[in-house]
């Protein structure tokens, strides 16, 4: 049997990691993986995280089985961060997820179980993990223009005449919030017009939100989540608490399936259900655990709100920061895109062969699509990334 298995193609994040490891240069800088970091260098332990854990800790007596869905608490507290209320809450069934990831799978098996005829459309680029699911599913998938190489801003003609040959049935998936990879989102007036296509067309969105309250805030972040799920009978939404708690290694997410009404929300939660029972039982608990105790404490969570503002904003300083940096030594305003993006990432518009020159002369290391990790600098590493930009003329 294993004699007829194939190499995988290698994962170009984990090939990066092992080659910023293997680098012996004291000043080299890592802007590949997609984790934050505060100015050491460190992803830290939100203190609200701590102290939920305490919490648990005093006052957990079993650690038995959850349901299938996993704890209602996790699921009440997610629907309210992301929905805040605009979809009456029996029309909203959920299910606790590994990560953000397993909620994008368990949306993608619950699409190919209820259409399997449907196309599920993604924005070009978008996060790698998508297609790859999509086609290890083996559903039917087509890409949306998205992205301006030439602007590094949304190519917003293109993304409203590939969308408006969607048919009546197909599946959208929309970023939430802070584009993943290229940090360029759509406006409110944008979004506005796209919904207003989908509707036209007949289309079911997909919503991956995995960065609320990294780019604007905690409730602007969910505007265009909330608009939709507004604006369409039935649409699904996957949700990460990797970013916004700093959770990760938890792998915490959850999948929220809006039915048309009510009386549909019965079965599309069995069918959620089903689901996780046949990938992987019952869902993991402890993330989901931190979240709902955070949520559900008043002093916990305005503790947790400031932690992911300060995270926030010192995102939002580097950004203006580097964008300064290159308006300086360039003496243009050819970079100020980079101040205007939002969440970790942000697409430079480097070549591969650049992006090669910036970590063989500089020891910059970032993803071979240009696509930084905004939260990998600090004061300190932001002008050594402007002189590597510069110099590699991209």
């Amino acid at each position: 049997m294993l004699e007829n298995l194939k190499e995988q193609p290698a994962d170009k994040i984990l090939m990066l990691i092992q080659a910023y490891r293997e680098d012996p240069r004291s000043d080299k800088v890592d802007l590949g993986v997609g984790v934050y970091k505060d100015p050491t260098g460190l992803t830290p332990v939100m203190r609200a995280v701590k102290k939920a854990e305490q919490k648990i800790w005093a006052s957990q007596d079993t650690k038995a089985y959850t349901g299938l869905a996993g704890d209602p608490a996790f699921a009440d507290a997610m629907v309210g961060l992301v929905l805040a209320g605009v979809v009456a809450r029996d029309r909203v069934s959920a299910v606790a997820t590994p990560g953000g990831t397993g909620a994008i799978r368990q949306a993608l098996e619950l699409i190919r179980m209820a259409t399997p005829q449907a196309t599920v459309w993604l924005s070009n680029p978008t996060w790698p993990n998508h297609p790859s699911i999509i086609r290890y599913l083996g559903m039917k998938m087509a890409e949306y223009r998205y992205f301006d190489a030439a602007t590094c801003d949304v190519d917003f003609a293109g993304v409203l005449e590939d969308l408006g040959r969607v048919a009546a049935g197909d599946v959208v998936l929309l970023h939430g919030c802070c584009h993943n990879p290229t940090g360029a989102n759509l406006t409110a007036a944008q979004m506005d017009q796209v919904i207003a296509l989908l509707k036209s067309r007949g289309a079911i969105p997909l919503v991956d939100i995995a960065y609320q309250g990294f780019g604007d805030g905690l409730e602007a972040d969910a505007q265009a989540t909330r608009a939709i799920a507004q604006a369409f009978p039935e649409c699904l939404i996957a949700a990460s608490c990797s970013k916004n708690f700093g959770i990760y290694r938890e792998r915490t997410g959850i999948l929220m399936a809006i039915s048309p009404e009510a009386g549909m929300t019965k079965v599309t939660q069995q069918n959620l259900a089903f689901l996780n029972r046949q990938n992987y039982s019952f869902p993991p608990d402890h993330g989901a655990r931190i979240v709902s105790t955070i949520m559900g404490d008043a002093d916990l969570r305005k503790e947790w709100e400031e932690e992911l503002e300060y995270t926030r904003n010192n995102m939002l300083a580097l950004r203006a920061q580097l964008a300064d940096e290159l308006r300086r030594l360039t003496n243009s305003d050819r970079f100020d895109f980079i101040a205007r993006h939002r969440g970790m990432f942000s697409r430079i518009g480097a070549s591969p062969e650049q992006v090669e020159t910036m970590r063989r002369d500089h020891g910059i290391y970032m993803v071979s699509d240009s696509r930084i990790n905004i939260a990998g600098l600090n004061k300190d590493t932001v002008p050594l990334l402007a002189k590597a930009i510069v110099a590699a003329g991209v």
